[in-house]
């Protein structure tokens, strides 16, 4: 966790507060104070406000798993005991194998910057999964292109990641270069929240030790890669909040290799646009796309304006996510939340 300058005061505004935060506080929370989650640990949390970073006591029943860094929490003022969190205006979040319930990623994120470099890391598929859950969090998503000096024409890369989703923005950089960060600037504003997710070794924490501008030895750890497969060590271990040189903030995580689809139908809609806008011009209102007679998917495809590949990964994503969504079921008032295919 940094703060912007020691010699800079902060505002609620400059750390991401807004009139959606104002209108949730009670006639009697108006003296809590206000501070937002920078660091989350196993026992411990960690948040930032207008007099500088602080450590949160937490009330004994508190589960910490239940916050994310970036949300927004009331506290006692003196000795900064956690009250309660404020209604989150986005949240990144995941299912990972085996957990019952999500892992909370990162909360009141504006921009997520989806990494990855442009070497063998490069994966459409992959850059698919991570659009789709920044559009379900409500997050405005950024394709970030890292070493773009490594390789003869990054044009390639652009080009195919252009094409992942409609006016989605990319940018190609060396995030080693100091000026690596002014393409990055319009989102990176004061009381702007960024958030990083990519694989290991693709730059994250040299790109966000280049945002923050933070000096020799005092910025995130970072790791080389395997030259066979392009694959990195983890050297973000636990996410956490930073301060960046244009006023903003930026959310650091581990590296994720897996991302399963869950709970993202609109997000999968949102990155498939063009796939779903064609759907109602089938013959049959359940078609398949694969071999019914009037499909407007398929006349795209024979056509060639719409890549059979694009379809594929669309309906593999399509069925993990209807697959790990967990279901509502049994009579109003006695529901029970359950996997689909799994019996009570």
């Amino acid at each position: 966790m940094t703060q912007n300058s020691s010699d800079e005061l902060l505002t609620l505004a400059a750390l991401g507060w807004s009139e959606a935060f104002d209108e949730q506080l009670a006639a009697d929370e108006v003296d809590l104070v206000r501070l937002r989650v920078a660091t989350v640990h196993r026992a411990r949390m960690t948040a930032i406000g207008v007099a500088g970073p602080v450590k949160l006591s937490l009330p004994a029943q508190v589960n910490t798993g239940d916050y994310a860094v970036g949300d927004w929490v009331l506290a006692e003022p003196g000795t900064n005991l956690l009250i309660r969190r404020l209604e989150r205006q986005s949240l990144l979040q995941r299912r990972t194998e085996g957990s019952r319930g999500p892992q909370l990623i990162a909360a009141n994120v504006d921009t997520l910057f989806i990494v990855t470099s442009c070497n063998a890391d490069f994966n459409p598929a992959r850059l698919e999964r991570y659009l789709a859950l920044s559009n379900e969090a409500g997050c405005a998503p950024v394709i970030v292109l890292t070493k773009a000096d490594q390789v003869e024409s990054v044009e390639q890369y652009r080009e195919q990641a252009e094409e992942l989703q409609r006016d989605l923005p990319v940018v190609a950089l060396n995030a080693k270069l100091a000026e690596a960060a002014t393409p990055l600037a319009p989102w990176c504003g004061a009381g702007q929240t960024v958030a990083l997710v990519g694989s290991s070794g693709v730059g994250k924490s040299t790109l966000l030790n280049t945002l923050a501008a933070t000096a020799p030895g005092e910025g995130q750890e970072t790791g080389g890669i395997r030259e066979g497969d392009a694959k990195g060590r983890h050297t973000t271990t636990a996410r956490s909040l930073h301060a960046i040189k244009g006023g903003g903030w930026v959310i650091d995580t581990p590296g994720m290799r897996t991302l399963h689809m869950s709970d993202a139908a609109e997000g999968l809609e949102a990155v498939f646009a063009e796939i779903t806008e064609l759907a109602p011009g089938c013959k049959f209102r359940d078609c398949t796309h694969e071999h019914e007679p009037g499909c407007a998917v398929q006349a795209a495809i024979a056509s060639g304006d719409l890549d059979p590949a694009r379809l594929d990964r669309w309906r593999k994503l399509l069925g993990e996510n209807r697959e790990n969504t967990p279901v509502q079921t049994g009579p109003r008032g006695n529901r029970i939340t359950q996997m689909p295919g799994r019996k009570r």
